[in-house]
């Protein structure tokens, strides 16, 4: 028997690095393969975990649920046949929904799988934001999950945190919620928290209540009321209301004040039926993938990191990260959320790659700035 957990969580919340806490510190003696759902023509996330130990394998996707039921469930079988793990780890793209990869495991019927743990990363000093600008894909992530660890907890003030565990829990009353810094937790901890079996069959069944509910309502009730919509090239119309505010010098997007009045599921020409939820993350966010052989100097790239967290000429970028050959000898690693940089030596890749995502991204503009 193969337990599956998996790990969602927005962009940059911080799934790759509890992953590798977990490697080192809970998984020690287990057989372990990692699948990746990256959004994007990238992904980065491999050359990360490559040393780890485990097999990483990446399956680059924008439109997640049509992945999950179609190469994922070929993916996951060929996995358990070829290397029978312990444990096999799925870490889908940070804007993919989590019922949706849930579903998809679930509904491939193989007994020799068993759903171990839906664990959900919360950025704790993002919450508030990205609730309100992309619920439809943040809250879907939080209100599916058995288990919530928070992160980026150290320093924040416990007003702030109280906060975001009380947004949270409007919106899940079960899940464990892990509010320490992981600094101060053992992974082995960690880990009995997210299989506490418990909140696992209570989400399951969740789940499984509310598909039901949709498909009923789908045979007695076929009209979607849509109100100056626009075509989304899937079939049907989505009205967009972009709201454009500064909250913490932050652009937002206020995509969950869409109002679609979806009566039930829909489709997204690709023959899958879709649940609640009206958009696929390819709809909202895009994402550019770039391979380059060109060298970086440290300043550079933070240069760069700068320009498009403060400047809109670039989109609103929500994610970017990438590994890229360095001037000075060896390589550099970096990562971006909006407010945080990190930049870092790290290993050897086959060639440099750099993935940007966001919303309205302008790829000349970035290219121009990265002089590539």
């Amino acid at each position: 028997m193969t337990k599956v957990d998996i790990f969602s969580g927005f962009l940059g919340a911080g799934k790759t690095s509890l992953i590798k806490k977990l490697i080192s510190e809970a998984y020690k003696d287990e057989q372990l393969v990692l699948i990746e759902n990256e959004f994007g023509d990238i992904g980065v996330d491999g050359e990360f975990l490559k040393d780890s130990g485990i097999q990483v394998n990446e399956m680059n996707s924008g439109c997640i649920c049509c992945s999950l039921v179609g190469d994922f469930g070929k993916a996951l079988a060929e996995v358990v046949q070829k290397y029978h793990p312990d444990r096999i780890l799925i870490e889908p793209s940070g804007v993919g929904k989590l019922s949706d990869v849930i579903m998809a495991v679930e509904n491939l019927h193989n007994d020799e799988l068993v759903l171990n743990g839906f664990t959900t990363v919360v950025d704790a000093k993002k919450c508030k934001m990205y609730m309100k600008n992309f619920g439809e894909f943040f809250n879907n992530q939080i209100e599916n999950a058995s288990a919530i660890i928070l992160s980026h907890t150290a320093g924040l003030g416990q007003e702030k945190l109280d906060a975001c565990v009380e947004l949270i829990r409007n919106h899940n009353k079960a899940a464990e919620i892990v509010t320490t810094n992981w600094d101060e937790l053992d992974g082995k901890l960690i880990l009995q928290t997210m299989e506490k079996r418990a909140g696992i069959d209570a989400e399951l069944e969740h789940l499984k209540a509310e598909m039901k509910e949709h498909h009923h309502h789908d045979h007695e009730e076929h009209e979607h009321h849509h109100e100056h919509g626009e075509s989304c090239g899937c079939g049907h119309h989505h009205e967009h209301e972009h709201h454009h505010d500064h909250e913490e010098h932050e652009h937002h997007h206020d995509h969950e004040e869409h109002e679609h009045h979806h009566e039930h599921g829909e489709s997204c020409g690709c023959g899958h039926h879709h649940e609640h939820g009206h958009h696929h993350a390819d709809e909202i966010f895009q994402s550019i993938g770039i391979e380059t052989s060109h060298k970086f100097n440290e300043t550079e790239i933070k240069d760069f990191l700068g320009k498009i967290g403060n400047f809109t000429e670039f989109g609103t970028i929500l994610r970017a990260k990438g590994v890229v050959e360095s001037s000075d000898g060896g390589w550099i690693h970096f990562d971006y959320v909006p407010g945080e940089a990190d930049v870092r030596a790290g290993s050897a890749a086959t060639t440099g790659m750099i993935c940007v995502i966001g919303v309205d991204i302008e790829e000349t503009n970035i290219r121009e700035a990265l002089a590539i």
